[in-house]
């Protein structure tokens, strides 16, 4: 299956410069998703973990999908404002601007072995940010999977750079 076919590049969203790639048409196609989730099965395979941790929100999609197909647990990492008290927080650039996730301080035990997915690796700054969150409650990051790597923005060997081993799906 061609997944590039279900993931549209919209030009200059949301700002000049930038292509988002939309995966409404992927999620649309029961085909496809679940594909998806299977592939990202596939390569979680390489890797020894106790959960799966979906950034917001879009993570959330695959994390989820995946936590159940592997029956492992579901670990969040949220935007501001959306957890109850004691959190850990993390602050970081995106390709175009910057911003903040949060995890509970008490939902991993110090120790556990997380897989980070979500949807799309442009930069590599949010999956290390959400590596750094978990490196806060005491546990530790197996790898991280997504969907897709926007190619040329080096992500990957961002990940690479800090230990964090990855893998896509796709690269576009």
């Amino acid at each position: 299956m061609k997944l590039e076919d279900y993931l549209p590049g919209i030009l200059d969203f949301p700002k000049p410069g930038i292509v988002f790639r939309d995966i409404a048409p992927l999620l649309a196609n029961a085909d496809a998703f679940a594909y998806t989730v299977q592939s990202l099965g596939k390569l979680s395979t390489e890797y020894s973990f106790d959960y799966i941790l979906g950034i917001e929100s879009r993570g959330f999609i695959f994390a989820s999908a995946l936590a159940t197909h592997l029956h492992k647990g579901f670990v969040m990492v949220r935007k501001p404002n959306k957890l109850p008290p004691d959190i850990h927080q993390e602050s970081y650039g995106l390709e175009y601007g910057s911003d903040t996730l949060e995890i509970s301080k008490h939902i991993l035990q110090p120790g556990a072995s997380v897989l980070i997915v979500d949807d799309v690796l442009a930069t590599g700054g949010t999956i290390a940010a959400a590596a750094r969150l978990v490196q806060k409650t005491g546990a530790q990051v197996a790898a991280a999977v997504c969907v897709l790597e926007i190619a040329g923005l080096n992500g990957s060997q961002v990940l690479s750079q800090v230990g964090i081993a990855n893998r896509c799906v796709i690269a576009l």
